[in-house]
């Protein structure tokens, strides 16, 4: 257990994450992007909110504001301080808030143990910008103000020893003192800790809007059209220009018998928007059926498709139906349609225009009542040129062609798919993130996405089993299909592209390196030598060292170990 009055470590480290992107107007820490904002203008928004919601609920806002700024910098603190001190990584939190302009801390008491979770805090505040827009506006106070400090100094806390810690102002310099004093303490150790707890929940007002909402959808729905209907299912798998086009062409046709076939590249989601199609017509509660040609041998596509009589080859030793049959009044979706046969292709097309087939081995002919969506992530007219894929069957599938665009020109999109896809995989395996880093989002949104769709959500899945909970994601984290130069991975700075290390400075003159290429010069040795200094300057802290270098900490360790190993 730590118990002392403890002192702020060199804050070098966290300033060192601080980056400016001037060119593309961002900043980052670390990974998460950061804002650079007016004080006196947060005053203005905090009095706006008092004469808004009243004071009780101004308060409460700015106190969860300031819990989930603390939660996210106390994801930051184990990871930028691996090897120091538990007393040192917890300080993370204290120097970011006087980083950030916010605060000036004064540690007075600290006891934590994280094993046992014992927690008590007590902290000196100068300078608040909470005190200082409060008096400017609005004079003296008879209670404490610092209500967005306050909320900050409990999310970190709570983060950091995974039990809810709550802080409180036992004195503020907005009602006349010195200076802010703070003390925090695990929830259940403060007599009314429900009375600050209230402060941390949802406001009653969303609740009751969030009703209200309900409420007049519930109207809505009742009087909404088809095509209201329709549009709600599409707007709720994209938002993009591009997608809208699609969903406008699917409504168009799901009123109709019309074949449709369906292009795009691997992954684009084809089948959803063939079940789209057949959920918004008026085959919707008959069979969907989903074949993907290119999965069945050649010599059995036939009678998968159309069914088989007993006998009809060796090894049939009874009759059964095939896909179209069980698709009767309904939608079949033929998925790599190009894979089908010269015969196959030949009954399909019998089935487009005749509306009727015969099984293999049987000379009956069936009617059938089924809608036909035919897909293919290549293009059937060069097929056609090439004799692969037969014309009039082109033809009377390609009435009415819908492309469905690549993920790359759909970018808008991004953002809500990825939050569709974390809140399906979190559920699978019972995790809880935080949520995607904002450095990562940026980079989904300039990834080419080769796979589109599907390759979005094979990354997203992967950056749910990898995180821990509580976590955000992190862009080492996803899928490492390093193939593509656009990956996110693979980005390196330049002008429009992220900045995966800080910038790093570099040699104004040739004459240190001319000085170098001597007779006898060994890379190695001088390899060697950078290494020694900047551990020694470093007192053998690798990570400390690593930054000096412009190196990872695992590279370094490589670097020595190979050199131990020498």
């Amino acid at each position: 257990m730590t118990e002392l009055q403890p002192k702020l470590p060199d804050a070098q480290d966290l300033l060192e994450q601080i980056r400016f992107d001037n060119e593309e107007g961002k900043i980052w820490l670390d990974e998460q992007r950061m804002l650079l904002i007016h004080s006196a203008v947060m005053g203005l928004l905090r009095n706006e909110l008092i004469q808004t919601l009243g004071v009780e609920r101004a308060k409460g806002f700015l106190m969860r504001f300031g819990y989930h700024t603390g939660w996210r910098d106390a994801e930051l603190a184990k990871k930028v301080r691996p090897d120091m001190t538990a007393e040192e990584v917890f300080m993370v939190g204290p120097q970011l808030h006087a980083i950030k302009g916010m605060v000036k801390v004064i540690p007075r008491s600290l006891e934590f143990d994280e094993d046992s979770q014992h927690f008590y805090g007590a902290f000196d505040w100068y300078n608040s910008h909470e005190v200082e827009t409060h008096l400017a506006s609005s004079g003296n106070s008879d209670v404490p103000v610092c209500w967005t400090l306050l909320g900050y100094a409990s999310g970190f806390s709570t983060y950091y020893m995974n039990r809810q810690i709550i802080f409180r102002e036992t004195q503020c310099a907005a009602t006349g003192a010195d200076h802010c004093h703070i003390e925090g303490r695990p929830a259940e150790d403060w007599d009314d800790a429900e009375e600050t707890e209230k402060y941390l929940l949802p406001d009653p007002i969303i609740e009751q809007l969030l009703a209200l909402q309900d409420e007049v959808s519930v109207l809505k729905d009742q009087f909404r059209s088809n095509d209201a209907e329709e549009d709600l299912l599409f707007n709720s798998v994209g938002h993009s220009a591009a997608f809208k086009n699609v969903c406008h062409l699917i409504r168009k046709a799901s009123k109709s018998k019309v074949s449709v076939l369906l292009q795009g590249e691997t992954g684009v989601g084809k089948e959803v928007v063939a079940r789209g199609l057949h959920t918004t017509s008026d085959r919707a509660n008959q069979p969907f059926v989903a074949v993907n040609c290119a999965c069945i041998p050649p010599d059995l596509i036939e009678a998968e498709l159309f069914g088989v009589e007993k006998g009809a080859y060796t090894g049939a030793i009874q009759s059964r139906e095939g896909k179209f049959e069980r698709a009767h009044r309904g939608t079949i979706f033929l998925d790599e349609v190009i894979e089908l046969t010269p015969r196959a292709q030949a009954s399909l097309l019998r089935v487009l225009q005749e509306s009727e087939f015969e099984r293999v081995g049987d000379n009956r002919t069936r009617r059938i009542d089924v809608r036909v969506v035919a897909a293919t992530n290549e293009d059937l007219e060069t097929a056609v040129q090439e004799g692969r894929f037969r014309a009039d069957l082109f033809y009377r599938l390609n009435v009415y062609p819908v492309h469905i665009p690549p993920l790359r020109d759909r970018t808008e999109d991004i953002p809500l798919l990825t939050e569709h896809f974390l809140k399906k995989y979190c559920t699978l395996y019972n995790k809880k993130t935080s949520g995607i880093s904002d450095k990562a989002m940026q980079a989904l949104i300039q990834y080419k996405w080769p796979g589109n769709i599907r390759e979005l959500e094979n990354m997203i899945e992967r950056g749910v089993i990898l995180t821990e909970n509580n976590q955000s994601i992190s862009m080492s984290s996803f899928f490492p299909s390093l193939s593509e130069p656009s990956h996110p991975l693979n980005i390196i700075g330049g002008r429009g592209q992220l900045c995966e290390e800080a910038p790093k400075s570099s040699l104004t003159t040739t004459e240190p390196v001319e000085s170098l290429l001597v007779d006898n010069f060994s890379l190695e040795q001088l390899e060697q030598k950078l290494i020694e200094e900047a551990m020694s300057r470093c007192n053998n802290n690798v990570s400390k060292a690593a930054r000096k270098l412009g190196l990872t900490r695992p590279a370094l360790a490589y670097r020595l170990k190979k050199l131990g190993d020498g």
